[in-house]
């Protein structure tokens, strides 16, 4: 008889099992909430499919809450599926009747990813690259040896600013979920947890908007590749004050919940293409998200080591506000930041260029410390977890491993949010201007980045034109002690 498999609450899905049969571990760790404060949505979404899974496995499971691992393992061996964190993995390799399985829910093997690293010897490890391997081997969006219409990269033509005059893309809503007596239950477990002082949440409560099913899974992903996957690919990179969604896929939380595998995703985008009903650029530019940047990001987690989340190349220390820390959207004047904390603060969620352009983009510039920025996003979002977070905010966003993911910082003025949103038009601040009462914080945060870090970013080649241009500003001098006196924790 094989082992009962223990699952943990982000590996739900039915291919985390090897049978229709399998007997099944699984633990609900109160304690998690109780060590971290997590927004409630995420912790209600995690109950409850964690919950709704359990009903599913019925006679099978051995469901077990309590508030850790250890004391609530089940006599006899384990199976284990690689989890997704660097604790979690040194926690179930050192038990020893636990049987630790390749990871699962991934397009690419961790041990394939490394050995396609040491192959490169020397060079960038870079997600182009990863992107095209996956595509070829999985034998996504081909024409034989070569990409379906002869391009790899289609981000030319997926970079449009939103529509002019527009509140909302012409796309009709994602499809919500309808709560049920599970979740009704896990509200109120999570009520009475937080008015005893068990645990304590940030962010608001509301009704759960993200898959806690495979079934519900499913349902969004074909609700998304019916009604919103034509428009994704020119507006991936827009943002619409107005519009939360966008035309955003929104099924990263159920596929981090390990509720759909990214295989079975892209074959389905695949699908559309070749049935006709969606345009090649929101097909590829939706795959490069899922097979390309998801993966990479995945294996630069474990290849990066368990120190890479310490990493701070740029040297930041300044610990994060406390209105960011509790999501104080109305403490903040600058629009955009002001819009994305309320969408994470009432939703747990804000699609990837808010994270990283306006959320991400501010913490650089101010010089939040990785680290606590890393745990923020991570407890913030629906779908944030360890694997995804590191990279993603050590590396990409904060430039903290000094160039490993990203040739240059991804620190840019108000004239990008500008250009691809509608934010600035109703803002306190120009983004055009740098000093005075109306300035904008990020363009003038822009540059005081750039002076402080100048001696560490001298010998990046990406950022000689930007050094070279802070030289010829008259009024630099003005703008440091301008943005020295706004701190670090100006909202």
């Amino acid at each position: 008889m094989a082992a009962r498999r223990w699952l943990f609450g982000d590996q739900l899905g039915p291919h985390f099992l090897d049978s229709e049969d399998q007997q099944v571990l699984m633990v609900e760790a109160r304690g998690v909430f109780r060590r971290r404060r997590f927004h409630r949505q995420k912790a209600h979404l995690v109950l409850s499919a964690m919950r709704h899974r359990a009903l599913e496995l019925g006679d099978r499971v051995r469901y077990v809450a309590a508030d850790g691992y250890r004391s609530s393992l089940a006599d006899g061996p384990l199976s284990v599926c690689r989890p997704t964190s660097w604790a979690a993995y040194r926690f179930v390799s050192s038990l020893p009747e636990v049987e630790v399985l390749p990871a699962r829910g991934f397009a690419t093997e961790v041990d394939d990813f490394a050995a396609w690293a040491r192959s490169r010897g020397r060079r960038r490890l870079l997600m182009e690259d990863h992107y095209r391997r996956a595509r070829a081997r999985l034998g996504v969006l081909m024409e034989g040896e070569d990409p379906v219409g002869g391009r790899w990269n289609l981000d030319h033509d997926n970079r449009q600013p939103p529509p002019r005059g527009v509140r909302r893309l012409p796309v009709p809503e994602p499809w919500w979920p309808q709560e049920d007596e599970v979740d009704e239950q896990v509200r109120a477990d999570l009520d009475r947890w937080e008015a005893d002082g068990d645990v304590s949440f940030v962010g608001r409560d509301g009704p759960r908007l993200f898959p806690a099913t495979r079934a519900e899974a499913l349902h969004r992903l074909e609700d998304f590749v019916e009604h919103r996957l034509p428009l994704f690919g020119p507006y991936e990179d827009a943002m619409l004050a107005g519009d939360d969604w966008m035309a955003h896929s929104m099924v990263s939380a159920p596929m981090n919940l390990g509720l759909l595998d990214p295989v079975e995703v892209v074959e389905r985008v695949e699908r559309a293409f070749r049935d006709g009903t969606v345009p090649l650029q929101s097909a590829e530019g939706f795959v490069r998200q899922v097979i390309g940047w998801r993966d990479y990001v995945w294996n630069v987690y474990w290849l990066g080591g368990e120190d890479y989340r310490h990493r701070n190349a740029l040297q930041a220390r300044e610990p994060l506000p406390r209105w960011f820390q509790e999501l104080d959207a109305d403490a903040v004047e600058a629009r955009c930041l002001s819009d994305v904390l309320r969408s994470v603060r009432d939703h747990g969620w804000a699609h990837h260029i808010p994270r990283l352009m306006v959320l991400g983009n501010y913490g650089l510039q101010r010089g939040w410390d990785p680290l606590a920025l890393t745990d923020w996003f991570h407890r913030s979002f629906v779908d944030g977890y360890d694997w995804v977070m590191v990279p993603n905010v050590v590396g990409m966003s904060q430039h903290a491993d000094g160039g490993a993911m990203a040739t240059k910082p991804y620190a840019a003025g108000g004239a990008y949010i500008n250009r691809m949103s509608d934010y600035c038009g109703g803002c306190a601040y120009r983004p055009s201007v740098r000093r005075g009462d109306d300035a904008c914080p990020y363009t003038a945060g822009y540059w005081w980045f750039l002076h402080r870090n100048r001696e560490r970013l001298a010998g990046n080649p990406r950022m000689r034109q930007p050094l070279n241009g802070m030289d010829r500003l008259a009024d630099l001098e003005d703008v440091v002690a301008q943005e020295r006196e706004r701190g670090s924790d100006a909202p």
